[in-house]
């Protein structure tokens, strides 16, 4: 039978069998997990925690070089570096687990507001292990790469993809908040996305966080000054961007916005007649 046989089923013709299995199999996942709605978080890979940044820029050190060569010294430049971009990663962690902190306070049967990420290092790290420390499930939506990037330790249900495109579906569907530190291409790309689904009402509009604003500055003002001003974008799509350096603010537009959803899913109570409609 066809769909027993591996060599149809990785042939051309079965490609679109093999894009309906990979989207479909993450969603019974989902359901057997009891996940009902996520927190997805974007940034750099190559970001690294406090703790090993530290450790590298002593080792640096340590080793030394009497010499003091450019090598030498672009090595000491960069390892100095990723110290500094390290608070991004503890930054991350401590949302990640406040936010799942929070929402394990929540009346539900099912996993709430889970931290999900592409299930890589950097910043993805740092939000499955800070979702752990909260005491919370966390996902990890793995993508195949010419150069292969692992799961990282802290993912509880690690998902593995081949196609980009399914892989984005997953993290906007179930999502009540992207939140993005900084990153590169494919942060970017992630970001402009979901701008772009809000703006054009494809999804709900749920809170876009930009995480960092010495990094973000710049994008913003050209988007305000450039692509605004010229008549690109409303002045209200502005809007759909909260940009914050407040581990405490961004938790609070999460909570918020999930507040706004409980007070106009609850039903309106009915208008008491009056007196004079009687008349």
């Amino acid at each position: 039978m066809a769909y027993l046989s591996p060599d149809f089923l990785e042939s051309d013709e079965a490609r679109p069998i093999r894009i309906l299995s990979e989207y479909l199999e993450p969603l019974r996942r989902f359901k057997d997990q009891k996940i009902q709605d996520t927190v997805v978080f974007f940034g750099s890979a190559r970001v690294d925690s406090r703790e090993r940044a530290e450790r590298a820029l002593q080792t640096l050190r340590a080793r030394g070089d009497r010499s003091a060569d450019a090598k030498y010294e672009e090595e000491l430049t960069k390892s100095r570096k990723a110290v500094e971009w390290a608070r991004y990663y503890e930054d991350a962690r401590e949302l990640a687990r406040l936010l799942t902190s929070w929402s394990l306070t929540l009346q539900s049967e099912n996993h709430r507001f889970v931290v999900t990420s592409g299930g890589g290092p950097g910043i993805m790290e740092a939000a499955n292990r800070g979702a752990r420390e909260g005491g919370g499930l966390s996902v990890g939506c793995n993508i195949e790469l010419p150069f292969e990037q692992s799961l990282n330790d802290y993912v509880d249900l690690g998902i593995e993809f081949h196609y980009f495109f399914v892989r984005k579906t997953m993290f906007v569907k179930y999502a009540e908040a992207f939140v993005i530190f900084p990153g590169g291409f494919g942060t970017l790309d992630e970001l402009f996305e979901s701008l772009t689904l809000i703006q054009t009402g494809k999804i709900v509009h749920f809170p876009v966080i930009l995480f960092g604003t010495g990094y973000w500055a710049g994008l913003r003002d050209w988007i305000h000054d450039r692509v605004l001003a010229e008549r690109k974008v409303a002045p209200e799509d502005l809007d759909l961007m909260v940009v914050t350096d407040d581990i405490r603010h961004a938790a609070d537009v999460v909570e918020q916005h999930y507040q706004r959803k409980l007070l106009e899913a609850r039903p309106k109570e009915p208008a008491q007649p009056k007196k004079s409609d009687a008349q």
